[in-house]
């Protein structure tokens, strides 16, 4: 049993979790949670035992100074809370941590447990893949769900996904089986610039997860961290004509493919959610890739070379577009 001291009764809570590691490019999933933890000022009230689910060997432990005194952090997985106010003021339970390197099962089971204690209605699931997708579009972002019903309630994607899946994949199916309902939204990340941080895709997770809890996230200095990221991937691609070759096909293809959407619906929900910012209201270790397989890095041929793409990686979606609803699950 699960006991809770110190945690007060929570307001409509939903948990929020994300997962360094496979299911994490660009460490744009963990950074989302991370910031929600730092604008809502999170206190942590629990953390799983690193040594049922971790080989240290895998993920180390690190070793810091506090007061001249030796200490050791251990890697692990922990949880905080958060109240966001207004008008409907709810809270969320935020997971921060590793994909486990054994005992899956255990591990999902014991998150589900501090759930099933603190009457969460929802878990949200964060997650990012590498995918063919350009960094000068907006980042694409996709919403799934195992729960048909609650695909067609919350206007998401249910997931057809068959392959090799991580800790958000197995965390999803453990709550549907469990009837908590559960969602995840994964950002695609351009497989040629893949190294963290990419504060573009973890700013438009942010952003779509307002959408999806109808609620305001403070944002800080992130949109102009996402600017700055792509400006400055904008100066290397342009030192080398063969990336910038590369990305203005991907450009094309993304451009033709989303042609319909962007002159609906899409450019009508970014309008809203401008409108409500304004207003000051409420908004309504490789890594996954599109095909479930393993991105490689931004490839560099020595010491101040200059930088090569590496080849994308063939997508297996339901519909051939990459990077948007052919995620891992």
């Amino acid at each position: 049993m699960i006991e809770l001291e110190g945690v007060p009764e929570l307001i409509d809570p939903v948990m929020v979790a994300a997962f360094e590691g496979w299911n994490d490019a660009g460490d744009a999933a963990s950074t989302a949670v991370a910031h929600l933890e730092r604008e809502w000022k999170g206190e942590v009230f629990a953390a799983l035992d690193a040594e049922d689910y971790y080989d240290f060997q895998v993920n180390r432990p690190t070793v810091f100074m506090d007061g001249g005194v030796r200490k050791i952090t251990w890697p692990t997985t922990r949880l905080s809370v958060v109240r966001v106010g207004g008008e409907k003021p709810r809270d969320l339970v935020l997971i921060r941590g590793i994909e486990p390197s054994m005992r899956w099962r255990s591990f999902c089971n014991e998150l589900l447990g501090f759930a099933h204690e603190l009457g969460v209605e929802l878990v949200v699931i964060l997650g990012a893949l590498l995918g063919d997708t350009p960094h000068t579009r907006p980042v694409p972002i996709s919403g799934t769900t195992s729960d048909p019903d609650l695909a067609r309630s919350m206007e998401l994607e249910e997931t057809k996904y068959e392959g090799p899946t991580g800790i958000v994949g197995i965390l999803q199916e453990a709550c549907t089986h469990a009837g908590v309902p559960a969602v995840s939204l994964w950002a695609a990340v351009p497989h040629y610039v893949s190294q963290p941080p990419n504060p573009k895709a973890t700013l438009a997770l942010l952003n779509r997860l307002e959408d999806l809890l109808d609620l305001r996230i403070p944002l800080g200095e992130l949109p102009e961290d996402a600017r700055a990221w792509q400006v400055g991937v904008d100066q290397l691609a342009a030192e080398d004509s063969e990336v910038a070759e590369y990305v203005q096909t991907l450009e094309e293809a993304q451009d033709t493919a989303e042609l319909p959407e962007a002159s609906g619906e899409a450019i009508a929900r970014e309008f809203e959610r401008y409108l409500r910012r304004r207003d000051g209201g409420p908004t309504s270790g490789g890594h996954a890739t599109a095909d479930g397989g393993d991105g490689g890095p931004y490839l560099r041929d020595g010491p101040g070379s200059r930088p090569r793409p590496s080849m994308p990686p063939k997508a297996e979606s339901d519909d051939g577009d990459a990077g948007n609803d052919s995620s891992e699950e």
